[in-house]
């Protein structure tokens, strides 16, 4: 399995944005399509890298895009962050993936903020993707999960001492749970500066966007949107719920279930918001099989189309 991806970059609406980029499996591998995904808020890119990297060894060109204002993209100058200003990203970011692998079908899986902003996107451009792949976010979330992500995100403002201290903010932030004993994988989520550790994204973020309210997660405005967006959308969809996330509770996916008819839904045991870090192996195997079966109505195609 091909671990490290070759870097991609690409030009959103105003912003560059970094990515990764895993091919597609070997000379022998039928292409079967673009997956291409966006993590949450307060994610990065490398949050998908295990699954990407399985993905790319079954046919899938593979990008993982960091979102505007985290992660190596660049920071808004003037501080959009709404959904508005994603959005528009995603649509250059599909535009160039289309153009560098003509005639394959996107698959857009996207996680939180990623997955609303893509949610969004196809309902109300239904050619933007084949697929969609939401995991851990509906049109309706539980204001206690999102507030709780909200206040992380704010809890350090003067930056860590060292690594280890931040190590200890995630412990508890993920209620209790053990500190990784290699600290220095959040080196991907940290930045040095003046000999302190910050949180990769762009506090500007943290203002309010498609609300008034600064601790609104999610907007009346944008639930309204949302909701509008998933009643028309026709192509293949599958929602990935932890089972024991604070985000998406079971009434907020029986409201997709009534919004999307021909929704599949999956839920990871145990898991929580961050689905793909508690239970990678569930997750990419379920993601890989609605993937195979969805795309085989669009074809397979020979190695050097994509």
């Amino acid at each position: 399995m091909q671990s490290t991806p070759r870097r991609a970059t690409f030009e959103g609406a105003g912003v560059a944005l970094v990515g990764d980029l895993w091919p597609a499996g070997d000379d022998n591998t039928p292409v079967r399509g673009i997956a291409l995904f966006l993590h949450g808020v307060a994610q990065t890119r490398h949050s998908w890298r295990r699954t990407a990297a399985r993905l790319a060894q079954t046919g899938w060109v593979a990008y993982a895009i960091d979102l505007r204002g985290h992660g190596d993209s660049e920071w808004a100058v003037d501080g959009s962050y709404g959904v508005s200003a994603h959005l528009a990203d995603l649509h250059k970011i599909v535009q160039t993936v289309r153009n560098e692998h003509p005639g394959l079908p996107v698959a857009i899986i996207g996680a939180s903020l990623g997955g609303k902003v893509a949610l969004i996107g196809l309902g109300e451009a239904p050619d933007l993707a084949e697929i969609l792949v939401l995991v851990d976010i509906a049109v309706t979330v539980e204001m206690g999960g999102g507030h709780r992500v909200r206040e992380f995100m704010k809890s350090a403002p003067a930056g860590f001492a060292s690594l280890e201290e931040a190590a200890e903010a995630v412990s508890v932030y993920k209620a209790g749970a053990p500190r990784a004993g290699n600290v220095d994988g959040l080196r991907k989520n940290l930045r040095l500066r003046d000999g302190r550790w910050y949180w990769h994204w762009d506090p500007a973020m943290l203002a309010p966007q498609d609300s008034t309210d600064p601790d609104a997660p999610v907007s009346e405005e944008i639930r309204q949107r949302a909701s509008e967006a998933a009643r028309r959308i026709t192509r293949p969809v599958l929602l990935v719920r932890g089972q024991a996330s604070d985000v998406v509770s079971e009434a907020g996916v029986d409201e997709m279930l009534s919004l999307i008819t021909h929704l599949e839904v999956i839920d990871v045991r145990e898991a929580g918001h961050m689905v793909t870090g508690d239970d990678n192996d569930m997750f990419t195997a379920g993601l890989g099989d609605f993937l195979t079966r969805t795309a085989s109505d669009h074809g397979a195609f020979p190695k050097g189309t994509g």
